[in-house]
């Protein structure tokens, strides 16, 4: 019976039904040549439950009884109900991509069951344009979104032509090759986590007085600066919030961002960045909440060095000025870049310990609201959570069905109602938006605003949307 590190637990601590604390991800396939959409989620349905081995990751479970000892340790079940765990379902007619976002809104609401191990697997077929879709949904507390994605990527191949395609339960694939990790999407455990350990380096204690001095400094001397120590807004996402969810997501060309970016000579996640800023600003503005301040999110950012490819964490979390308050989209992104280039410079300035434990005090908030009641009641330095995870950058297939689509499916949760994640696949930049039913109204609507604010940031680079 292994014991529970608070890093695990701590998510289990946090959940009630109001705030389920899972993470998934929605992936979309376009059948190989010759082969229906009926005919994939059988191939599917039959390799999954053909592979009767299964990795210690997926019989994982909170140790009996719950109520006591299942916040304290793990226990493992030898036997799993795959007729549970693995579930295929056929959309309602039209199957439309309104109707799978409703599934998957319905589906991400529900607590999982702390009496079996902790993941559900949805195989949903029904779509009308032919594909298939795989909604997957497990704990926080066994793993975090960005080693969701790595696993289920580690189930695909690159070449069309491999019928090897198995289970992301397979023991094998923990064996297979995994790519340099990037900058990971800011998470409890990983921000948090990684600071504590740091702090716990007794030679790096000293560094922090120094550091947290240069921050301060650059708090009164740097108007781009936006100090972990500020408040943020009080806005309508920074609520306590009920247990219904709301999912929507859409893609857009890479190329499209990526001509702005070299344009104007900024980065990508610049871009997505902006994008965000412009859809809050008239998502609020729809339900008259614009706050007279602009709304701060907090942002990963990557502390490796170039060459530096070896595993593990290396990510802290920077506080950006999103400039919701500025109407006119040209100055809001030079408000957006100058922030975040400001806040990365502080954190090149300080040693990688140093600057995880400043990713610490940026979300330190957040480490508290997600104790129910306490929403509210305790000043936020950020109103939102914006995590660009590096994803395929080739195509890759299943039993030679292309992957089309990656959507991640985060967690809302008291005093952040709503997340927004992206991710990129070869050709597409990805969004999931996960928010609160009740307090984000028509949360759909922030698609059409990404688009639109997409178009006015091609008028201010001046670039035409290339042909595809």
């Amino acid at each position: 019976m292994p014991y529970m590190p608070v890093t695990e637990s701590m998510f289990l601590i946090a959940e009630t039904r109001e705030q389920p604390m899972h993470v998934g991800g929605l992936q979309l396939f376009v059948p190989r040549e010759g082969q229906s959409g009926s005919e994939l989620a059988e191939e599917m349905i039959e390799r999954f439950a053909a592979c009767t081995e299964v990795r210690s990751l997926f019989r994982k479970r909170p140790a009996t009884p719950v109520a006591l000892m299942g916040l304290l340790a793990w226990s493992y079940d030898d036997e799993i109900d795959f007729d549970y765990h693995v579930r295929r379902t056929v959309l309602p007619r039209p199957g439309r991509i309104r109707e799978l976002l409703r599934y998957v809104s319905l589906h991400h609401s529900a607590l999982l069951d702390r009496n079996r191990p902790m993941w559900e697997l949805h195989i949903v077929e029904g779509l009308e344009d032919g594909r298939v879709a795989l909604y997957t949904k497990i704990h926080h507390s066994l793993l975090d979104g960005v080693s969701a994605l790595r696993m289920l990527e580690r189930t695909l191949s690159p070449d069309p032509a491999d019928r090897n395609g198995t289970s992301p339960w397979d023991p094998s694939v923990s064996s297979r090759q995994r790519k340099p990790a990037g900058a990971s999407p800011l998470s409890v455990s990983g921000v948090l986590g990684a600071a504590g350990a740091a702090l716990d380096v007794a030679g790096q204690i000293a560094g922090i007085a120094p550091a947290a001095a240069k921050i301060a400094w650059n708090t009164v001397s740097n108007d781009n600066f936006t100090s972990p120590v500020s408040p943020a807004p009080r806005t309508m996402l920074d609520v306590s919030i009920g247990s219904a969810r709301r999912f929507a997501a859409q893609q857009w060309e890479t190329a499209r961002l990526r001509a702005i970016a070299d344009e104007l000579e900024i980065t990508i996640n610049d871009v997505v960045a902006a994008m965000c800023a412009g859809a809050l600003r008239s998502y609020l503005i729809d339900r008259d909440e614009l706050p007279a301040a602009p709304l701060i999110a907090a942002v990963p950012v990557s502390t490796r060095i170039g060459g530096d490819d070896h595993e593990g964490n290396a990510v802290t979390a920077i506080l950006a000025n999103l400039a919701t308050d500025q109407p006119d989209p040209e100055r809001r992104l030079a408000t957006l870049v100058g922030s975040i280039r400001e806040s990365k410079k502080v954190i090149r300035g300080l040693s990688p310990l140093q600057a995880l434990a400043y990713g610490a005090a940026a979300v330190a908030p957040l480490a508290l609201t997600i104790v129910p009641g306490l929403a509210g009641h305790i000043p936020s330095n950020f109103n939102i959570i914006i995590s660009n995870v590096p994803g395929p950058t080739r195509n890759l297939y299943w039993n030679g069905a292309r992957l089309d689509g990656v959507y991640p499916v985060s967690v809302a949760m008291e005093g952040l109602a709503l997340n927004i994640t992206v991710t990129s696949t070869a050709e597409h930049i990805n969004f999931g938006l996960i928010g609160a039913r009740k307090e984000l109204p028509s949360l759909q609507r922030l698609l059409t605003h990404l688009d639109t604010a997409l178009d006015e940031l091609e008028k201010v680079a001046r670039v035409t949307p290339p042909t595809i």
